[in-house]
């Protein structure tokens, strides 16, 4: 006895939930609501991931004439585009996260590019080099504040594994790995862009005395010259 009204109780409160999804809201039934919701969201989550990705290839990055001509020109200049081991990095390697949520917001913080664009920022050779220190010191506060990340996602073992290397690479690393305040953009600026004519490289002594003085000076000159 107790089983069958056990049993009565479950199809009543299957029914009465069935009757409730299907009840219509005003002119359409929540079932049908949640289904639509449903494949909208896989068809939305679909269309996010094909702009990230579209977005994050070369020939996207590209399409402009201020990146095709000077900034991707300054990159084929360098070891990240021609090198001995055959690998090449591109635009999104050093400018975009690989972390989903980091990414989402290099996104949104990249769609000023798209305004500059629109208003001739940087659209002639004059422009683009009078800009060039402002672009440069933007970017290196940005890796600085990550220490390097996207250095470190090819460049993973370049902090442990100085014995593999020699010469200068070698000194320097392990003092830069001793000092425990640097960060690869602290040394390395310049490895895929022309430097801006207004840097000054600063000695060791000085660089491992105050890592961050180099980018101050930096910054300040770009906010004088703006």
């Amino acid at each position: 006895m107790a089983d069958a009204e056990g049993g009565s109780s479950k199809k009543s409160f299957v029914s009465r939930l069935w009757r409730f999804l299907w009840r219509p809201s005003t002119t359409i039934p929540l079932a049908a609501l949640l289904i639509v919701g449903f494949f909208g969201g896989i068809v939305f989550w679909g269309a996010l991931h094909f702009a990230l990705d579209f977005t994050s290839t070369e020939k996207f990055c590209i399409s402009c004439h201020e990146m095709r001509d000077h900034s991707y020109t300054d990159l084929k200049d360098t070891i990240h585009f021609v090198n001995r081991t055959g690998t090449r990095a591109i635009c999104t390697d050093c400018h975009v996260p690989k972390e989903f949520i980091r990414k989402i917001g290099a996104k949104i913080i990249a769609t000023k590019d798209v305004f500059f664009h629109l208003t001739g920022k940087i659209d002639t050779p004059e422009k683009y080099e009078a800009h060039r220190l402002e672009m440069a010191v933007s970017v290196w506060e940005t890796m600085k504040a990550d220490d390097s990340h996207e250095c470190r996602n090819c460049h993973q073992n370049v902090w442990t594994e100085t014995s593999a290397e020699f010469g200068g690479a070698a000194r320097h690393h392990k003092e830069a790995l001793k000092a425990g305040n640097l960060t690869c953009v602290d040394c390395h600026q310049g490895i895929a862009h022309t430097l801006p004519k207004e840097f000054v490289r600063p000695a060791d002594e000085d660089l491992f005395a105050d890592p961050n003085a180099w980018l101050a000076a930096l910054k300040t000159k770009a906010a004088e010259s703006n």
